[in-house]
């Protein structure tokens, strides 16, 4: 489940940026017409606009993801030792609003909006494009809050038992080095379009540098909208994940339905492999399609009743 967190982690920053660079885009084609929100830009796009702010906004969130931990690790060490229950309640508030997240995002592509498609690409632009990312980092850092509690509980049932000294130093090691991890990878990603732009643009460079450069830059885009994918689908079997196994009736059944299959002759034991995570997804996205429904009705309750 961990690798699953990352997953989903990388997702948000992807959605951040993509987020952003469009915003900048339309702020500096504000009479040039309409742009659409793709990450397939040409050579030329990718190295200007969007090239200048890719770091500072990966930067900016890892920097609040180091915050999330100074917090995170001794937090979930005291809670551990003094109210333990309290752990699993915390976990599935955050798994509640992992699927909310994802199943808001599947609901803004698929489910029809108030404002048309042409609406959307007129609507006001923000002036102040510095507030609108640090609204956008803000978001992913909540994200990262939720994903890193996860990940600390499970890095800390590893050492439960052991010395205060042991558990702090273990929990404290993994949530640096996850976040280095993390955003190293990242950082390194959302630059592989410039490296290529670079390797194509230099004047004595072979064919097999122009290859790689050409490669990188169809690759980039591409895998980020890969990412996008995958992190969503990730926030739901995180999210879902979570809230199944804080709930004993519901992992009991997902058990004995992993057991049940692995029955079958051939695919028996490939199928009970991934049921459980299958099911947690399913769960994930009913528990998040429910959540937004609440929420919109809210919404929608809450100015009539002013």
């Amino acid at each position: 489940m961990a690798g699953t967190s990352l997953l989903a982690l990388l997702d948000d920053i992807a959605s951040v940026l993509d987020d952003v660079a469009l915003m900048t885009k339309m702020a500096a084609k504000k009479t040039a017409g309409v742009l659409g929100d793709d990450l397939a830009l040409n050579a030329e796009q990718v190295s200007g606009v969007r090239a200048e702010r890719e770091l500072p906004v990966v930067w900016a969130v890892a920097k609040g993801s180091f915050r999330n931990k100074l917090i995170l690790v001794p937090a979930a060490i005291a809670i551990s030792a003094l109210v333990p229950w309290l752990i699993t309640p915390l976990l599935m508030l955050g798994g509640a609003y992992l699927c909310f997240e994802g199943a808001e995002k599947l609901a803004h592509k698929f489910l029809p909006h108030e404002a048309s498609e042409g609406e959307a690409h007129t609507a006001p632009i923000p002036d102040d494009l510095v507030a609108f990312e640090q609204q956008k980092v803000k978001g992913a850092i909540r994200t990262d809050f939720i994903l890193s509690a996860e990940i600390i509980v499970i890095a800390l049932g590893t050492v439960q038992g052991a010395s205060l000294a042991l558990q702090l130093s273990v929990v404290a090691g993994i949530a640096l080095l996850m976040t280095i991890g993390v955003y190293g990878l990242v950082g390194l990603i959302v630059k592989l379009d410039d490296i290529g732009l670079h390797l194509l643009q230099k004047p004595d460079g072979s064919a097999l540098r122009r290859a790689v450069g050409q490669g990188l830059l169809v690759t980039a885009p591409r895998l980020m909208r890969l990412l996008a994918l995958v992190g969503t689908i990730a926030m739901f079997m995180v999210g879902g994940g979570i809230l199944v196994h804080g709930w004993p009736f519901a992992h009991h059944l997902i058990e004995g339905a992993a057991a049940d299959v692995a029955t079958l002759p051939t695919v028996g034991a490939v199928l009970a492999a991934v049921t459980p995570t299958l099911l947690n997804a399913v769960a994930g996205v009913v528990a998040g399609l429910l959540l937004v429904a609440v929420m919109t009705l809210v919404s929608r309750l809450a100015p009539a009743k002013g």
